[in-house]
Formats: C-alpha cells, structure tokens, sequence
C-alpha cells in the first residue's frame, strides 16, 4: 500500500488534494489539525493520511492516461478543422477573418453586459434586505446604469459604494475659542442615548481639544437623570448647572460666559407629544444654542424615524446622530432617513463606553456599513 500525508487549509482542500493524487479509491487512515509550516506560516492547517492499494493506483493511472490520450487526439482533430475551416473562408472571403473578430467582441461584450444585469438584480435585493427604501435603491440602480459602460464584476462594488457614499451628507464638528461659548442641544425621543452622547462628546471637548467645557440638563422629568449625569460631571471635572424653567437658561448661559462650548441635555420626548415638544423648544429659544443636533437610534424602524424626523423639525436641527449601531441589524434606515431630509449625519456611537464608543461621520464608512450589513 501507497501512502501520503495532504495538508490544505480546510479538511475539504485536503481531501481535494488526496484525491486528485490518489484517486477517488483512496483510503483515509487519519486526520489532524497542525499549525502551518514553510509557506504556510503560523496559519492553522488540516493534514490527511491517506493510503491506497499500488494495483489500484496503477489502474487507475493507466484509466487516467488513456482519457488524457483521447482528450488530446480529439482537441487537436478539432484545432485542425477548425482551422480548416477559417483559412478557406479567409481565401474567398478576406474580411471574414475581421468579421468574425468584431463578431466576437460583440458577443463578448453581449455576455458581460447580461452578467452585469443579473448581478445588479441581486444588488437590489441585498440593498432591500439591508431594509434600504424602494426609491432610494431606485435611485442608486439608476446611478450605475449611467457608467453602465464602464462597469465590469471587478469594480461593480466600488460603484456601489460610491453611489451610496454620494448620498451621505456628513457634518464635522469644530469649536474655535471665541469671546463667548458655543452652545449646542442635544433632542430627540427618550431612550436614545442622549445623555450618553453629551458624556462622550464633552470628555473629547474636553482631553483631545483641551476645551473648557460647561453642561447644562433641563432633563428634570427623567428618574435619576439629573443624578447620572452629576456623577459624570463630578468624575469628568466637568462643571455641571441645572435648568428648571427656561427663565433660568440665560442666567445659566452667563455663568458659563468664559467657557469654549456648552452641552444642553434635553429632556427625551416622544414625537408624538407635541406640548412636551414645545416645552423643551421654550429652554432652548432662551438661550439661542448655535447647534441642535437630533439623535436617532439605528434599532428603529424607518417609518418610525421618519416620523420621529418631521415632528422634531420644530427644532430647526443641523444635524444628525445615529445611536446604537452595535445593536443594529440593519443600517438602511440610515440612509433612507438622510436621503430623503437632506440632513448631514455628524456622529455614530456605536456602545456604552466613555468616550470610546463614538465615530465621527464618514461617507464611505457609513456606505460600507449600509451595504455589508457589517460594521468595519
């Protein structure tokens, strides 16, 4: 008996390997998991023993030999005819020959173009199963068939993605030291990850850009909110004021006069009640913040953050933040949402971590995001 050891990167790559030496009469006598050698390096390989009877080898090659054998004597009866065939057509015809090139080029491009077609069917079903809206993937459907000439299966994706990034308006925040604070508000519904944010953002403000940074919380309704961000404050060396009506906010704002930025944290509202709205809308009226910016969770359903989008239009906000994202399943709501408002996307935290878990708003990151279904 004949018998040879086979490595591959899966047990299945092993067996391909012991059968294409051995044959499919081989018999397996071990398997083992190894770490990789020589060209493998350090990656963890699969090793098969094997073994075979030598009389059964040897008929087989001998099988083997005899269908190469005719596999050859047929390819080149088949060249010759074929070459036959065009050589006589080229004597009685000369442009045959540039004929049946342009022929070929034309089936050619023929096949390509109809394996574009199929590929971008199944592009629109990943972008409705990443829950992208009808319109939008309509919209980016009809951007690829505008470059539909330069499109092969080598760079379908990278237009894709392109596409998308082209439709993800995004927002740097910046803060430049000033005779007075900037001011920015945070709203949006409860549960959301408000306060959390204002926590990450504030201690970033306030290490990585050496800001001297103020917060304010007119979230006086919320149990134990007040006292969760007291404890950040405290821990952070962040000063922290409280506002109970809006009279108190300009009071509060001088107090904070020689500060780089002050932080509102709103109180979480539903969208749904429009006299709460209106209530926080009276704080921030007060003190004329310079920056809104409303927070959506990525677990909610688009025509839940669509709704959530039009009622908070009271508050005139600048931007979007995406919460949430590592709770997420999908993230085509993201762009459903920036698509159809016209609103740039700032920020997306993506855990509960101070200041870790936030990302600052890339196109082609958020595109990437969208289209993968991952976070990478």
């Amino acid at each position: 008996m004949q018998i040879k050891k086979f490595l591959g990167s899966t047990l299945k790559q092993a067996t391909i390997e012991m059968k294409n030496e051995l044959g499919i009469d081989a018999i397996i006598l071990g398997t083992r998991v190894i770490a990789g050698e020589g060209k493998y390096g350090g990656t963890k390989m699969f090793e098969i023993t094997a073994g075979i009877d030598e009389e059964l080898l040897g008929q087989e090659d001998q099988t083997l030999n005899k269908i190469e054998t005719r596999k050859g004597n047929f390819a080149d009866e088949l060249k010759k005819l074929s070459s036959k065939i065009y050589v006589n057509e080229s004597e009685y015809n000369p442009a045959s020959s540039q004929s049946a090139k342009k022929k070929s080029a034309v089936l050619s491009k023929h096949a390509v173009s109809i394996s574009i077609e199929n590929e971008l069917k199944e592009i629109v079903d990943t972008l409705f199963h990443r829950d992208v809206q009808k319109s939008v993937v309509t919209s980016i459907i009809g951007q690829l068939k505008k470059n539909k000439e330069f499109l092969d299966m080598s760079n379908l994706d990278d237009y894709i993605l392109s596409s998308i990034s082209s439709m993800i308006p995004t927002y740097n925040f910046e803060v430049n030291k000033k005779k007075k604070p900037k001011k920015v508000a945070i709203v949006g519904p409860t549960g959301v990850g408000k306060s959390t944010f204002i926590a990450k953002l504030a201690v970033i403000s306030k290490i990585l850009h050496n800001l001297d940074v103020g917060l304010i919380s007119i979230d006086t309704y919320r149990l134990g909110a007040l006292d969760q961000l007291r404890i950040f404050s405290e821990v952070s060396n962040i000063e922290m004021l409280v506002a109970y009506e809006p009279s108190e906010m300009s009071g509060l704002i001088n107090t904070f006069r020689n500060k780089d930025i002050v932080f509102i944290d709103t109180a979480g509202r539903s969208q749904k009640n429009s006299e709460h709205l209106k209530a926080n809308k009276k704080f921030l009226d007060s003190c004329q913040v310079d920056e809104t910016y409303l927070a959506l969770s990525t677990t909610s359903t688009t025509k839940n953050l669509f709704d959530v989008a039009e009622k908070f239009k009271l508050f005139d906000y600048n931007s979007f933040i995406f919460t949430k994202i590592d709770e997420a399943v999908t993230y085509g709501n993201i762009l459903n949402i920036v698509s159809n408002f016209n609103i740039p996307v700032s920020f997306l935290t993506n855990g509960q971590v101070i200041p870790d878990d936030i990302i600052s708003a890339d196109p082609d990151f958020i595109s990437k995001m969208i289209y993968t279904g991952k976070i990478n």
